[in-house]
């Protein structure tokens, strides 16, 4: 069975290939993903551009936007053949966009296409192909609607289950209001677990510590961490301590930073611009004294066009001069 204990979310216009390198080098065992990436994307537009990633962030899924079975499996082709080690569909995004284009939380009203996708893209590659969903959308049941959508999955192969425990209204709120307005219901993402018992079932939203994941753990195979895990990343440096027990790849966040040092200096010279990098660090030192000062310091220089990792430095000197005058005061 695939080790999907603890995973990191994917996370439109925020898990990127600059993020994972990040929360990597936080923690070896997480299992993290991509944003979300359309089959029409991957097979017209520049895949080098949309599908690299360093080799570092293994293990890495890449998540698909579609419902085309012919496209999902072309496209689910061409991620393992460049090194992805798990294929996810989205079967959760509640964006018009996602909606108008046949795939997304929509999905959920048509399971047998959503099997239809798996069979096929299980058919065509070897490496695990896992769907991510939500426990139902609008008016349905969840009772009935998250159970058709599992069995289905399961019965055309799929190797794990990933469930956001929210409804989605595609009809009256917005991309942002789904991710809060609908009630968290953990008790139905339970019981689908005890009921299909031999199903890896992933449970997702609305966890904000790894305390909360270890609780969930006793219902379910995994959990896996969106919002806090970005916007709070140091709480990722305790993931393998806690639900592991093998100790962090580094211990503390300026030593990750140091660690990403190597990483911003071959991306920079590849004409990656700083804040491309930076703007998945503002929450390093949440709740840290010094911490608005980094932020800000950032925002004001990682933008200009010549910035460099001296900026990064200049950044972390900040939050270490604070906090050493706070502890001496």
């Amino acid at each position: 069975m695939l080790d999907h204990k603890f995973s990191v979310a994917p996370m439109m216009d925020w898990t990127d290939r600059h993020c994972r390198v990040f929360h990597r080098l936080m923690t070896r065992r997480a299992r993290l993903y991509t944003e979300m990436l359309t089959t029409g994307a991957i097979i017209h537009g520049d895949r080098r551009r949309l599908l690299g990633f360093d080799a570092s962030e293994h293990p890495v899924a890449l998540q698909l936007g579609g419902s085309d079975p012919r496209d999902l499996a072309t496209s689910a082709k061409i991620g393992e053949d460049f090194g992805y080690d798990e294929i996810n569909l989205n079967v959760g995004c509640p964006s018009d966009r996602v909606k108008d284009g046949r795939f997304g939380a929509c999905l959920m009203a048509e399971p047998a296409l959503v099997a239809a996708g798996v069979e096929a893209m299980k058919r065509t590659i070897t490496i695990p192909v896992t769907v991510k969903c939500r426990i139902g959308i609008d008016d349905q049941d969840p009772e009935a609607a998250l159970d058709a959508l599992a069995r289905s999955v399961m019965a055309a192969g799929a190797d794990a289950l990933i469930v956001h425990a929210r409804k989605a209204w595609l009809n009256g709120l917005s991309p942002k209001e789904n991710r809060d307005i609908p009630p968290l219901d953990y008790n139905r993402v339970y019981r689908l677990k005890a009921s299909l018992p031999d199903l890896p079932i992933v449970i997702n939203g609305g966890i904000a510590s790894l305390a909360e994941a270890k609780r969930h753990l006793g219902f379910v195979d995994g959990v896996m961490l969106g919002r806090a895990a970005y916007q709070e990343p140091w709480r990722l440096l305790t993931a393998d301590p806690e639900l592991f027990g093998e100790a962090a790849p580094h211990a503390t966040m300026k030593d990750v930073f140091e660690a990403m040092m190597p990483y911003i200096e071959r991306e920079l010279a590849q004409g990656v611009r700083l804040h491309s990098i930076t703007r998945h660090f503002v929450g390093a030192f949440h709740g840290v004294p010094g911490a608005r000062a980094f932020r800000r310091y950032l925002a004001e220089n990682g933008v200009k066009p010549c910035a460099g990792v001296n900026v990064l430095r200049d950044a972390i000197a900040l939050v270490d001069d604070r906090a050493a005058a706070s502890m001496a005061a």
